[in-house]
């Protein structure tokens, strides 16, 4: 008996209940699935979109009229009294911490998290990656209450001696000049950022750096490389996009963490003087928000809290874009 061309005969075999199954009922079955699994795909899709259009939505539109109140610039005053007869708000002193605490973390946690992915991957022995990645996807899971208060019960005393000796050797420096201040310094903060992020981006580099093809290391090292050169040839280009892709989540989280800041943040009194030392003490966006969330008592004071809000969405968002053109150009190059 002559079977369909393209069909083998077991898939023509008579069924449980003896009739014959007809090809048409497989293709309109997997026809139907691909439809519903490309539906529920762009479902999601619309719904995050949606999502977070509306978030961008509420800010823009609660945060307006406070604006169009405030008496005081924006993006260039320290003053902080929304709750006046005449709002005068600014940003400065948050943005300044925020951008600065976020940079020391990354300067810090990237090139460490690197390295302890490439020791994962490609130094330790085979009996020592796993339980050393069980121990790194630990750290990630940590909550941000336990990072604050390990940074200020235990942390803060060790640290204390180090700003000290940095004082001493580098004050001459506006960047390291001495602020008398010695408990939640940017500087500090940036530190404790930077441990709390460490874990994502190693957990993230090591998924990437152990995904390089065996033929790339196997190919340098024939031709006479060292391990080293091999990491430098083959590992770390075809990790790139993923480390980037790291960095920036891991930005992201510094940018945006509130209750570690909230119990390490030293807050400066009003009219203290401006300063471009990493020692001296500020609140970010968020821990502001989280420390003063009792006066959203008026339009007015809430407006501003919004408004600060509504920077910290686009700094975040901006951040997230240029990653994402980064890794883009890198995949069109590499390509």
């Amino acid at each position: 008996m002559s079977t369909v061309t393209g069909v083998s005969a077991a898939d023509q075999a008579p069924g449980p209940d003896g009739k014959q199954p007809l090809q048409g009922d497989r293709a309109s079955t997997g026809r139907f699935g691909d439809r519903l699994f490309g539906g529920a795909a762009t479902v999601s899709g619309v719904v995050v979109i949606a999502l977070v259009s509306l978030i961008a939505v509420f800010l823009v539109v609660q945060a307006v009229p406070a604006l169009m109140n405030n008496s005081e610039s924006f993006f260039t005053s320290r003053v902080w009294a929304p709750g006046g007869e005449k709002p005068a708000f600014g940003i400065l002193e948050f943005l300044w911490t925020t951008v600065t605490a976020s940079t020391i973390a990354m300067l810090v946690a990237v090139p460490v998290g690197v390295a302890v992915a490439l020791f994962i991957t490609q130094y330790a022995p085979t009996w020592m990656r796993r339980p050393a990645a069980g121990l790194v996807d630990l750290l990630a899971a940590v909550p941000s209450i336990v990072y604050g208060l390990w940074g200020l019960i235990a942390f803060a005393p060790v640290f204390k001696p180090v700003q000290g000796w940095i004082e001493s050797a580098l004050g001459w420096f506006p960047l390291f000049a001495p602020t008398g201040i010695s408990g939640g310094t940017i500087f500090f903060i940036g530190i404790v950022l930077a441990i709390m992020v460490l874990p994502i981006v190693t957990a993230l580099s090591r998924e990437v750096f152990d995904q390089t093809p065996i033929a790339h290391k196997e190919g340098a090292l024939a031709l006479g490389a060292t391990q080293w050169e091999m990491i430098r040839t083959a590992v770390l280009p075809f990790g790139r996009p993923g480390v980037i892709s790291a960095s920036m989540l891991a930005l992201g989280r510094a940018l945006g963490e509130t209750i570690a800041v909230t119990f390490l943040v030293s807050a400066l009194s009003d009219g203290s003087p401006w300063t471009w030392s990493l020692f001296n003490g500020g609140e970010t966006f968020a821990s502001k928000i989280a420390n003063n969330a009792a006066e959203f008592s008026n339009p007015g004071k809430t407006g501003a809290y919004i408004a600060a809000g509504l920077v910290l969405f686009v700094l975040t968002f901006v951040v997230n874009s240029i990653a994402r053109v980064v890794i883009e150009r890198r995949k069109a190059f590499t390509e």
